[in-house]
């Protein structure tokens, strides 16, 4: 029987180095080897989940098939695998001491003083174990996040040096992801960062086995040889992570440094075969080599931070390569949105995405957005929130209901075309309680999105509280404005289009979730295919 192996990636010197991404490649190299393989994050800030964060705060609330509220880098494991992850995939110190304090006060630990050492730790490494006790993995890699040194980072560092021990190092591999900055003023790469931030990791009684180098240019043997030395690897385990056009190309780099060759030898185990990325680096290709390019306008409020709509933007690209077209997102800000210059920011644009998100903020432009796509014939794209504004545009501008409103935003509005659901209204606490995870969806036949997905019958996932209210959309429905999307089991309205349009869908769900480099989501492209029509037709 085989052991379940484990690999951790820690961090320093600076946050954001891409942990994460370094986590999806390596798993990427060895899924395309037959190994299973799943990637967990642990976060060491106190929230339960990044479900409550400020977007400007911590990037997009990614949402897994099981009802997660998850970290954005979860996103980008299951763009990088095509498998999905739930809730055992991303764990919080605020998941954790919740747990620790509730198992407290039921009496489970006899009476004992609750300490970090062993009771916080010992939660911490139960669940870094828990997907691989499950026997469907061969290889679980963990991020560990912030950076080595943060006073939040210390409970997670220990608990894996614990395991180490506990494992055996023929099972545990520690990755740590540092920086190589290149100083102009002296024309050199400085490994003074590196040896700190490997000093700092040592001093927590944690010994990395590699070391990743983040750089903006080629490390050189003399630098390799030099870091080797302090980090106390060989120089083989020294691998060059320098900076690329994208994302989806350091697979292709880690596999050419040989992470995951280093990583199996650690693990005495040998490849199982010959490394097949062909569908990836073709994938690649399509992205650098594109044959038209399209402009698409994301009409939002967190555009300031584009990580908020980190999982809409990797969409574009996955459907834009399918499609061999190079799709220009243009940010535009909804508080820059008025009668006059909505002419000026969208006139020249061949489709427009109203993104999700909360609150009241910026919400008239969003509209003025809308209905200037819709009166111009300009593809359409609303998710949740956009969605929801498609609905209530049209109900003031067509229907003739000019208070129609979302008691999101107008809690007194006389005609609530946008209602908090049955369900939601009893509930006052705000985390984990929106309707979450995957839905079914009943399409109806002929329409532009069952053509889409050349199905009737879909699943989505789900983020929101408010929905299209049933008592009243009845009253706005005509020949062009349809209800195409059902729940089948609630009658809840999730899908709309504008028939008297090229293409105009809002859906309530979070399609972006979903579309990965193997498989672009239909809808993706379906409104990308709908731009490159409307740019040769105009």
């Amino acid at each position: 029987m085989r052991h379940v192996k484990y690999v951790f990636v820690t961090g320093g010197v600076t946050s954001s180095l891409g942990k994460g991404i370094i986590a999806a490649s390596l798993a990427k190299l060895l899924q395309a080897q037959d190994f299973r393989v799943t990637i967990q994050k642990f976060d060491p800030y106190i929230n339960v989940d990044p479900g409550t964060l400020n977007p400007y705060e911590h990037g997009e609330c990614f949402v897994t098939e099981d009802g997660a509220e998850t970290d954005l880098d979860l996103g980008h494991y299951e763009r990088f695998l095509n498998v999905n992850t739930s809730q055992a995939n991303n764990v919080t110190t605020g998941r954790v001491y919740k747990s620790v304090i509730e198992k407290e006060r039921q009496g489970e630990f006899l009476g004992k003083t609750v300490q970090v050492i062993p009771h916080i730790t010992n939660e911490i490494k139960q669940r870094m174990l828990l997907l691989g006790n499950s026997g469907n993995y061969d290889i679980i890699i963990t991020e560990i996040g912030g950076t080595v040194g943060d006073i939040e980072s210390l409970p997670y560092i220990e608990s894996v040096r614990q395991l180490v021990w506990e494992l055996g190092k023929a099972n545990v591999v520690v990755i740590h992801l540092t920086l190589v900055p290149f100083l102009a003023s002296s024309g050199e790469l400085k490994t003074k960062p590196t040896q700190h931030s490997v000093k700092l990791l040592m001093e927590s009684g944690l010994i990395a086995d590699i070391l990743v180098c983040r750089s903006d240019r080629p490390l050189g043997k003399d630098i390799r040889h030099k870091i080797a030395l302090f980090g106390n690897v060989n120089a083989k385990d020294v691998i060059e992570s320098i900076d690329v056009c994208t994302i989806y190309d350091v697979p292709i780099k880690m596999l050419e440094e040989g992470l995951d060759v280093q990583v199996l030898k650690k693990f005495n185990l040998n490849p199982t075969g010959q490394v097949d990325l062909s569908q990836w680096k073709d994938f690649l290709y399509r992205i650098k080599n594109p044959k038209q390019r399209i402009k698409v306008g994301l009409v939002g409020k967190y555009v300031e931070l584009t990580d908020s709509y980190k999982s809409i933007l990797e969409s574009f690209i996955h459907a834009g390569a399918q499609l061999e077209t190079q799709v220009d997102v243009q940010f535009i800000h909804s508080e820059d949105i008025d009668k006059q210059s909505a002419i000026d920011l969208l006139q020249s644009l061949h489709g427009v995405l109203v993104a999700p998100g909360f609150g009241s903020r910026a919400i008239d432009g969003k509209l003025i957005a809308i209905q200037y796509v819709r009166e111009n014939k300009i593809p359409f794209f609303g998710i949740c929130l956009g969605m929801q504004m498609a609905v209530i545009e049209y109900s003031r501008n067509v229907s003739g209901f000019v208070n129609a409103d979302s008691t999101e935003q107008n809690s007194k509005t006389d005609f609530p075309i946008i209602d908090l659901m049955t369900e939601q209204k009893s509930i006052a606490t705000k985390g984990g309680t929106m309707r979450l995870g995957s839905w079914d969806c009943q399409l109806v036949a002929g329409s532009t999105v069952a053509s889409s997905y050349n199905s009737l019958a879909i699943k989505e996932r789900h983020r929101h509280r408010y929905e299209i209210n049933n008592d009243l959309v009845g009253q706005i429905k005509d020949d062009n404005f349809r209800i195409v999307g059902t729940n089948p089991k609630t009658d809840l309205a999730e899908v709309i289009e504008v028939s008297q349009h090229p293409w105009f869908v809002g859906v309530q769900f979070h399609p972006e979730y979903k579309s990965t480099v193997s498989q672009p989501h239909p809808l993706f492209v379906s409104f990308i295919e709908a731009g490159i029509s409307y740019k040769q037709n105009i």
